[in-house]
């Protein structure tokens, strides 16, 4: 069932543990995500990127979302997220219709101007008790803005600067705050490396919930070790369009015949389950429901 995001992370920082925070597009997507938070009696936390929001609509999406947590998930706890939120208008539209935490990306701007976007955000926010995550460093990848391949930047120059992530979190107050130590969005195995002394002097400077973007490259152990430098939330996306897609090639192939929607895309749904399943395990919140 739906619950406000303060009362999953409280328990995960208690318990040492971390929450997968799945992005969802679409209504298959989020039965996966919840059929394996109900399967492992875990806490989940569904988000939506803009272009997700976009492509479905808010209130399809939010609609879609709250239904199933609410039927089908009533038995563990989760909560509604909107990721990489930029667009101001939209920022605004998720807090009305109910979401339980935001993510304001002013991490492109210069330091001041993320310092007071972010603000604007945590004002906004407090009134209807919804938790703000901001983000600072460079995040890079498919939703970054620069191309690591081609060399234009180096990794270590992209990455949070504890003191400086420290002043940002006194200055904003955010609740959660989403840092670079050397995650990718997208699967970039053997190229992602977390630099965990990095993670753990955040951490211990700034003591709000840490979250980490870009895991789906990452190793189990790479995770554990996170978990126990203070991450509360990892973000995953790439791993769950790999599974559908995977699973929907095969589906289409050896069904060529079949024309239900519903017979062809239930594989791809289980396949994404699965993986939603594996991952809750690595991070510990199996059980914690």
């Amino acid at each position: 069932m739906i619950v406000p995001l303060k009362q999953i992370i409280n328990k995960a920082e208690r318990g040492k543990y971390a929450v997968g925070a799945f992005n969802t597009s679409n209504l298959e997507i989020t039965l996966a995500i919840i059929r394996a938070a109900v399967k492992l009696k875990s806490p989940v936390i569904l988000q939506t990127s803009e272009s997700a929001i976009k492509y479905s609509s808010l209130p399809a999406l939010f609609g879609i979302m709250t239904n199933v947590a609410n039927t089908i998930g009533k038995s563990v706890p989760i909560a509604i997220h909107l990721d990489h939120g930029k667009d101001f208008k939209i920022i605004k539209d998720c807090i009305k219709i109910g979401y339980d935490s935001v993510h304001i990306d002013a991490s492109s701007k210069n330091y001041s101007d993320n310092i007071k976007e972010t603000k604007k955000v945590v004002n906004m926010s407090y009134k209807r008790r919804v938790w703000v995550q901001a983000e600072l460093g460079a995040i890079l990848g498919a939703e970054g803005m620069i191309d690591l391949k081609k060399g234009k930047i180096k990794m270590k120059d992209t990455l949070t600067n504890p003191e400086q992530a420290y002043d940002f979190v006194n200055q904003t107050k955010v609740d959660t705050l989403a840092v670079a130590v050397g995650t990718i969005h997208g699967s970039f195995k053997g190229i992602e490396k977390v630099d965990q002394a990095r993670l753990q002097k955040i951490n211990k400077l700034t003591k709000v919930p840490i979250v980490l973007h870009g895991g789906s490259g990452l190793s189990p152990t790479i995770f554990k070790t996170s978990i126990k430098n203070g991450v509360r939330i990892i973000n995953i996306d790439t791993n769950l369009r790999i599974a559908f897609k995977k699973a929907l090639q095969t589906s289409v192939n050896k069904k060529v015949s079949k024309i239900d929607p519903r017979k062809i895309l239930q594989p791809s749904t289980d396949a994404m389950q699965r993986e939603v399943e594996r991952i809750i395990k690595i991070f510990g919140s199996k059980n914690k429901a």
